[in-house]
């Protein structure tokens, strides 16, 4: 599939081409999924192409936009797969398989994981995917803990540049690949607030962000050592919100002390989403993920 600075695309199929997608067609993508109710936060574009430019593809019909699908390369063992929809004018007519089969060999030999929606669980693993555990989207207006209270020996501070590198490292153990260009761009990005905890010795021990959404609010990252600390993060992260805003986690299933923490504070479970894999599910430190990044992007 030839994509780049070219973006003359594929054809799939006699009246479909997929290419790698513009600025502004994804843009338009993020409208789309607002509209399905997946709640995109506010400039996520931005920070999600330059991940992986040519991973990120769209079909088109005479010119017209009606698909989208993104796998995005992260190293050259991991990708990650997301955005799969079609335009509700132009569903069941075979353009989703048509853009999937278009994408999926951008990926190359690399594992793939995504997150499945329920109704579509069998479509995924009818193509090879199988599925490692639940995320559970957890949303409300959140009842605040004790503003500034960290577990004795750490404190909660502002994320800055000089904590992008030992952030960064940080994730590595959370994520499956490194990312450290794609934290750059996310913990910095307009109106997200980023917060890290740091020991006394000045070691990352738990990240966090949140930032402004379609609906509300949404955190992710949520990592960290313990259920202690990732409670502090959570309230340092939104100890500014008005009492009337809305936030949203997704959290995985598995992590009992995560799924306490958001209900603790007032979450209640929205939708339930599957994480799978085209193999066994890659090493991370699963205790320590209390809030995925994003469905998204993994």
């Amino acid at each position: 599939m030839r994509t780049g600075t070219e973006n003359k695309g594929v054809h799939v199929r006699e009246d479909l081409t997929v290419a790698e997608a513009t600025a502004a067609d994804w843009d338009e993508i993020t409208r789309w999924c607002a509209a399905e109710g997946w709640n995109p936060g506010h400039g996520d574009a931005a920070c999600f192409r330059p991940t992986d430019p040519a991973g990120f593809l769209a079909g088109r019909l005479g010119g017209r936009l009606v698909s989208a699908v993104s796998v995005v390369a992260y190293s050259p063992d991991f990708a990650f797969l997301g955005f799969y929809l079609v335009h509700p004018d132009h569903r069941g007519t075979g353009l989703g398989i048509a853009t999937w089969k278009a994408a999926i060999p951008h990926a190359g030999n690399r594992l793939i994981g995504l997150d499945a929606v329920p109704e579509q669980r069998a479509t995924y693993e009818r193509s090879g995917f199988t599925a490692a555990h639940d995320q559970i989207r957890h949303t409300g207006r959140p009842r605040r803990g004790t503003p500034g209270t960290a577990p004795a020996g750490t404190t909660v501070r502002a994320v800055t540049p000089y904590h992008l590198d030992a952030i960064s490292a940080y994730d590595s153990g959370c994520f499956p690949a490194e990312r450290h260009a794609f934290l750059s761009r996310w913990l910095t990005a307009a109106g997200h607030t980023a917060r890290v905890l740091l020991d006394d010795a000045g070691h990352v021990t738990g990240y966090g962000v949140i930032r402004p959404a379609h609906e509300g609010h949404r955190v992710g990252p949520l990592f960290a050592d313990t259920p202690a600390g990732a409670a502090a993060l959570l309230d340092a992260l939104t100890e500014d919100l008005p009492d009337t805003a809305q936030v949203c986690v997704d959290v995985p299933d598995h992590n009992t002390a995560a799924l306490d923490l958001v209900t603790s504070r007032g979450l209640t479970p929205a939708a339930r989403f599957t994480r799978m894999y085209t193999g066994p599910a890659p090493y991370s430190r699963q205790e320590a993920v209390y809030g995925t990044t994003t469905l998204e992007l993994g």
